[in-house]
């Protein structure tokens, strides 16, 4: 994480940016606004990596003798996009302070899309608006030209990602509910991707909002010295605006994303990856979704363990995942917590299926407070196509439980969050419970290895708590002990009402006689 450079505080320098950034906001809606500050950002990452470019070109030292720095075919040939004169931070800084600053703004990213194919109809052209001032647009310039100044590409994409992917969040914040239609909260999408463990293959997400699932994705395997190259991203997504999000936040980690498509049909209706089987699912779709057009799709081929109901995609979606796995895939996602016993229209009859077929490996029941967009309890799912396929130990006659109703932490009176402790945990017990060598053993409270004839017994139902007790602590709680405490503690309490009321009486006669 990059840290400001200041004496007189700690305070990392996204956080800075953003707290100036929202300053200059103003009367502009957070919804709106966020494609001002993003594209901006953006627009900063690919002039930085072009000027680097730029720069070893015109010394032309070594590799780079002869070049012409103009030459587009350079830039390409280093996945650099290539930005015209006109659309270069040093050219947008000099104008910062002119009155016209916001149609130079929207002709630079048109400008940039008519030279890089790739980024066509994505960024931004909202900068010439009557509601934005120039000179709070010119502050925002002189404010995002300060980050990652004069380092290399590297290093400017590592700071300016971390930019990016910050202020999503807290636009996301912002906006609230309608937020949560865009962003999955960071820390769900690293508990997702830590238990996947994604190293290699082909990654998935047929929900994928502003990307983040892929970005983590690519991260973790850095993390863990991985070869990035060797996952490749497939995703689609039907709200437009949130598509160009992706592709920028995708772009600006330099992560491959023409295979992120854009479709206003959806996933269900316009499948734009029909024949993908993908490593790797990673997703949160919207939960209970009950405009689906499920009515259009009463035969469709994903629907082997049963038809969902025209009025819940819950089950539609998890199909959907299943139909898109590999012989060997497994899937990680988020579901309304209804899924985990809901018998309404024939989604008992599924789950059931879905259970008996060996697919469910694991269940996490989430903490409230974690999602911007819904109050809805929800759950993780991770599926696997084949239990015994090597990899890990054979588990097919089990499912593990988890219980995380407790864990996280409250960042503000509506939100929590898992730490990276927390995370650990969690992912932790799934690699104790699935591989060879793990260590894992039930705790009361917290995990069950249940198996699939437990599982029969109680109906079918995928509630954690139903498999994991009580903890200790709680499972010797002693009734008629602890109602003695607080009754003789109500006493107590109206022992000293009384006294109090009698003091307060007497002191009021004592008044009345003087």
């Amino acid at each position: 994480m990059a840290k400001a450079r200041n004496n007189n505080t700690e305070e990392p320098i996204e956080k800075q940016l953003w707290k100036a950034a929202d300053k200059l906001r103003k009367n502009i809606d957070a919804a709106e606004y966020k494609h001002i500050v993003l594209g901006l950002i953006f627009l900063k990452y690919i002039s930085d990596a072009f000027e680097e470019l730029f720069s070893k070109l015109k010394n032309g030292e070594g590799e780079y003798a002869g070049a012409d720095p103009e030459d587009k075919d350079e830039y390409k040939a280093e996945n650099v996009f290539f930005v015209p004169p006109s659309a270069r931070w040093s050219f947008l800084r000099t104008h910062a302070k002119q009155p016209t600053i916001g149609k130079t703004v929207d002709e630079a990213m048109d400008a940039i899309e008519r030279e890089n194919p790739s980024l066509r109809d994505v960024l931004p052209k909202v900068f010439a608006r009557g509601n934005l001032d120039p000179t709070n647009l010119g502050g925002l310039i002189d404010l995002i030209s300060n980050i990652a100044l004069g380092d290399a590409k590297a290093r400017s994409a590592d700071v300016l990602g971390h930019v990016f992917e910050y202020f999503l969040g807290e636009f996301a914040l912002a906006e609230g509910k309608k937020g949560g239609q865009f962003y999955t909260p960071r820390s769900v999408v690293e508990l997702l991707v830590e238990m996947l463990e994604p190293y290699k293959g082909r990654v998935f997400d047929p929900c994928c909002g502003s990307g983040g699932m892929f970005v983590q994705s690519e991260k973790f395997v850095a993390d863990h010295q991985g070869r990035v190259n060797d996952i490749s991203i497939y995703g689609q997504e039907s709200n437009q605006t949130t598509w160009r999000l992706a592709k920028m936040n995708l772009a600006i980690r330099s992560i491959d994303s023409s295979q992120v498509k854009w479709n206003n049909e959806g996933s269900f209706l316009n499948d734009s990856h029909k024949d993908l089987k993908a490593d790797y699912v990673i997703a949160n779709p919207p939960f209970n979704d009950s405009d689906w057009s499920g009515d259009l799709l009463r035969k469709d081929g994903r629907w082997k363990y049963g038809t969902p109901p025209t009025g819940n995609a819950n089950y539609a979606w998890i199909q959907n995942f299943l139909y898109h796995l590999s012989p060997s895939g497994q899937a990680g996602f988020v579901l309304a917590k209804g899924a985990l016993t809901s018998k309404t229209s024939g989604e008992g009859d599924i789950r059931k299926e879905l259970i008996e077929a060996r697919l469910v490996d694991c269940i996490v029941n989430l903490p409230a407070k974690l999602f911007l967009n819904t109050q809805i309890p929800a759950s993780l799912w991770f599926l696997s196509r084949n239990k015994a396929n090597g990899k890990f130990r054979n588990r097919t006659d089990e499912i593990l439980f988890i219980d995380a109703r407790n864990m996280g932490h409250l960042i503000n009176r509506r939100t929590r969050e898992f730490s990276a402790e927390d995370i650990a945990t969690i992912a932790g017990t799934y690699h104790n419970w699935r591989n060879p060598d793990g260590d894992y053993e039930d705790i009361k409270g917290f995990c069950n290895s249940a198996s699939i004839e437990r599982v029969k017994g109680l109906d079918y139902v995928l509630t954690p708590g139903r498999y994991v007790g009580l903890p200790d602590d709680e499972d010797d709680f002693d009734f008629n002990e602890r109602f003695g405490k607080l009754k003789a503690e109500f006493e107590e309490q109206l022992k000293e009402e009384a006294r109090l009321n009698a003091l307060i009486a007497e002191n009021l006669g004592k008044v009345k006689l003087i």
